[in-house]
């Protein structure tokens, strides 16, 4: 039984939350009456509240984000209709700003805003003492980072052995991009590296081998992002992966020589480029060294084995198709290892909502409040993006079409793919719930009837590709002789497609 329990609702198991971790390691004499409680989004939500209720709480401090708001919704609106006595308090990013217009925040008895690991404890203690607050939205309180538990102890032996171990070396971001919530900050601050590698060394010892660096900016201060790299290259085996979010257009020489030292498949880059467009870039406030950003990108590609992910917006204010499409292929140029196609979110508070009138911004009104439409690209057009994005996903992003994609992609990238989009969508009218053999005779039909290809060339690129794959599977529409064998139920299969094992492709 726990008198508090903090909850929230991951996008999958494996993303364990680290801000319910920090919450819970700074409760000080409260932490022995509080548990954990994390779900996944397509459970019910009676399913939770049943759940959370069998743990007898008081208080339930629910983590809300843009990925699960109406689902948490729903699960604080039939809590408060069961368990009317019990205290539930919301917080997080998703309602730290525009709460009058929520209905998940007239639903809890608490809105705690902003930063919440000092004052989500002492907010807990008022109530529990009969002083619970008059005022429904509480800000939260920023302290100095030294005053803050480090959460890494929260993490349970299952958490290291199963899912992904979140970490932070600072907080912030001095860059004022207003598409992220992150510009609304004054800097970045880092906590005490000492104390920090400490508890990453104790996580070590337990045997994490998966870090998510979750730094808005880990490169920022070349100094410690060296003595990072530094610890995990003393520790390198073959089980060690981190993630982490870099500048694109800072990459000091030092930081350079520590990264050309890891192996493969040991370190993942999120390299976030967003728009090329000096002129968008300057629009929505992003200060970007666009050759040398280039000129970083090719060497993370052609001198280290890390592998790189990075990501365009689609929709920026004052960003057309063609600009788009040159960025895209400006980018894929520069061959990273994945390029997200995302489209631009209005994140509840940040300043990117300022440019919706003189844009002509039509945002979706429920989460993820994608732009629909602005005045550069009408909704249709939106449409065909997002549609490119998701089959994008599933053919470039997806580790399983290495010699089929550059078919796909020649001369022209991103207009070779988006009539491959086009021409998909017109022949399945969707983008997911397709089968990897029926995705890879669609591939094979639009290179042969459409762009022209050898039966012979698509057919091998496309059978080497699905036997290195692992499927076990028939490519039953392949010209005889060339479809893969079937792999038998004891065959060995290959790498599965997720981004660990695609670090070895490359």
């Amino acid at each position: 039984m726990a008198t508090i329990v903090l909850t929230t609702i991951n996008a999958r198991y494996v993303h364990a939350a680290l801000g319910l971790r920090y919450l819970a390691a700074n409760m000080g004499g409260l932490r022995g009456e509080t548990e954990i409680a994390e779900f996944v989004l397509g459970q019910r939500p009676a399913d939770i509240v049943e759940s959370l209720l069998a743990r007898g709480p008081r208080i339930v401090g629910f983590g809300v984000y843009i990925w699960n708001v109406e689902e948490t919704t729903k699960v604080v609106a039939l809590l408060k209709r069961v368990a009317p006595g019990v205290t539930v308090v919301v917080g997080g990013p998703e309602v730290s700003f525009e709460m009058e217009e929520q209905r998940i925040c007239a639903l809890a008895d608490h809105v705690l805003t902003g930063w919440g690991d000092i004052a989500f404890p002492a907010l807990c203690r008022d109530i529990l003492d009969g002083k619970s607050p008059a005022r429904k939205v509480l800000e939260g309180v920023q302290p100095p980072l030294g005053e803050i538990a480090l959460p890494y102890g929260e993490y349970t032996d299952e958490d290291i052995s199963n899912r992904f171990v979140y970490v932070e070396a600072s907080r912030g971001c001095p860059f004022k991009c207003e598409f992220c919530l992150s510009s609304l900050d004054k800097t970045a601050w880092a906590f005490d590296l000492d104390a920090f590698l400490a508890a990453l060394e104790k996580l070590h010892a337990r045997g994490a081998r998966h870090f998510r660096f979750v730094d808005r900016t880990f490169n920022l201060k070349a100094a410690a992002g060296l003595r990072i790299l530094e610890f995990f290259l003393a520790r390198l085996d073959e089980r060690l992966f981190v993630h982490f979010e870099v500048i694109p257009d800072h990459l000091p020489e030092k930081l350079k020589a520590a990264i050309a030292r890891f192996p493969k498949g040991t370190l993942q880059f999120e390299v976030g480029i967003q728009s090329w467009n000096p002129e968008v870039q300057a629009l929505i406030s992003r200060k970007q060294d666009n050759a040398r950003a280039e000129e970083n990108l090719r060497w993370l590609r052609g001198h280290s084995n890390a592998f790189v992910h990075a990501d365009l917006i689609a929709g920026l204010p004052g960003e057309d198709l063609a600009s788009f499409a040159r960025g895209f292929d400006r980018l894929y140029a520069l061959r990273p290892h994945e390029i997200q196609v995302g489209i631009l979110k209005r994140l509840r508070g940040t300043p990117i909502g300022r440019h919706t009138g003189a844009h002509a911004m039509r945002w979706n009104p429920d989460a993820p409040y994608n732009v629909l439409a602005t005045d550069r690209v009408d909704f249709g057009a939106m449409q065909r993006i997002a549609r490119f994005a998701r089959y994008w996903e599933l053919i470039a992003n997806s580790g399983r079409f290495h010699r089929t994609l550059p078919l796909l992609a020649a001369g022209a990238p991103f207009e070779r793919f988006m009539r491959f989009s086009d021409w998909l969508y017109a022949r399945t009218g969707k983008t997911h719930e397709m089968a990897l053999e029926r995705l890879c005779e669609f591939v094979y039909t639009f290179l042969v009837q459409e762009m022209g290809f050898e039966r012979a060339v698509a057919a091998d690129a496309l059978a080497r590709d699905y036997e290195e794959s692992g499927a076990r599977g028939r490519l039953a529409f392949m010209p005889r002789g060339m479809s893969p064998a079937p792999r038998g139920a004891g065959a060995k299969r290959g790498p599965a497609p997720v981004r660990r094992s695609r670090h070895l492709h490359a």
